[in-house]
């Protein structure tokens, strides 16, 4: 199994202390926990991208290309890229620049990802929000895989033999497409031969393993074979320590925040204690055997090679996220990396200088 540490950078005060740090300072901290991840032997790390609050999250390109500066063996995620709300000619630039920039280590995880106030600002509908997501990725990937392309469609002006700069390192990229509820995503993934990447966040376990289920009989109708189909898998929180009792009583203030933001925002929980939580969602919340455990009933259920852990400190002082996730690399990863076997990624390469 792959581990990933991903962030959608949310700009929140600390659930236990109430202080809430600058936005630089919040940059530099996700900035951080990427060289730590790499440190530490994690495969992956990964920036949302979001356009409204409590989020700053709207220019991954600009903080994986910091990350990259200060790492060289991590594989660097997007989670996700909203190519509803992005021009993909743009978009495909500015991660073609970032894949020579990261030597190679790029990968994009693509979806929908808009909420109320994204969908205003880019003047996106509900209506018409999967059709720019599957019109963009049809134009993205032609861009990654040909050196002139002529094409039209509905949201965006038509190309007539166009070429796009620069000509990208990996080629082509491989392109993951996140789904949280919608057999959208998880069919157009199907279509293309693209991995898949559930968001397996909100909800109890069965809705997402339907999805996968599907992805999976999509795979096998478009012709693919059935052992090339890759899944990668969420968490909704992480915190593992030597004992579940110390484990949920340091997460218990990050878990009560969160419901208290959930009132703020008139959502209702589907959770509504930590133990219910712990026990019928993706949390990894527990000793080093709990996380084993729920990992690999997980896995029984999805067959998921990759998987993602929580990157933010969410109310841990420094020195508590950094054993919990020491820990995590010293006695559950490995037992997990033995147990459900995982391709692996592609190690970082260095382009050929042309005459």
């Amino acid at each position: 199994m792959k581990f990933l540490l991903i962030t959608l950078i949310t700009h929140l005060p600390d659930p236990v202390t109430g202080r809430r740090r600058s936005t630089t300072e919040r940059f530099r901290e996700v900035v951080d926990t990427a060289v730590l991840a790499e440190e530490l032997g994690f495969d992956g790390y990964g920036v949302g991208e979001r356009h409204e609050r409590p989020f700053i999250s709207s220019s991954p390109p600009v903080v994986l290309s910091h990350i990259a500066a200060r790492t060289t063996t991590i594989r660097l995620f997007t989670a996700v890229t909203t190519l509803s709300l992005l021009d993909p000619v743009r978009a495909y630039e500015d991660y073609a620049t970032l894949d020579h920039l990261s030597d190679g280590r790029l990968e994009l995880i693509i979806g929908k990802g808009n909420g109320a106030a994204q969908a205003q600002l880019f003047h996106v509908t509900a209506d018409d929000q999967w059709d720019r997501n599957r019109e963009g990725y049809e134009l993205f990937r032609r861009l990654w895989r040909e050196e002139k392309v002529t094409w039209s469609g509905t949201y965006r002006p038509s190309l007539t033999e166009a070429e796009t700069w620069p000509r990208p390192l990996q080629r082509p990229i491989r392109v993951w497409h996140g789904s949280a509820t919608s057999r959208e995503s998880v069919d157009l993934a199907a279509r293309h031969g693209d991995p898949l990447f559930s968001a397996n966040v909100t909800n109890p376990i069965e809705p997402y393993a339907d999805l996968i289920r599907h992805y999976r009989e999509r795979w096998v109708h478009h012709g693919h074979d059935p052992a090339d189909a890759l899944v990668g898998a969420g968490t909704a929180g992480f915190y593992v320590a030597r004992t579940s009792q110390e484990a949920v009583e340091r997460y218990r203030p990050i878990f009560d925040a969160r419901l208290a933001a959930f009132r703020r925002l008139g959502v209702p929980p589907v959770f509504h204690t930590l133990s219910d939580a712990i026990e019928r969602s993706s949390m990894l919340v527990g000793s080093p055997q709990q996380i084993i455990d729920k990992v690999l009933r997980y896995h029984a259920q999805f067959g998921h090679e990759v998987i993602h852990l929580q990157a933010d400190h969410d109310g841990l002082t420094d020195k508590q996220h950094r054993e919990s996730l020491e820990l995590f690399q010293a006695e559950v990863a490995p037992v997990l990396r033995r147990e459900i076997p995982s391709r692996p990624f592609r190690a970082p390469v260095t382009a050929v200088a042309t005459a």
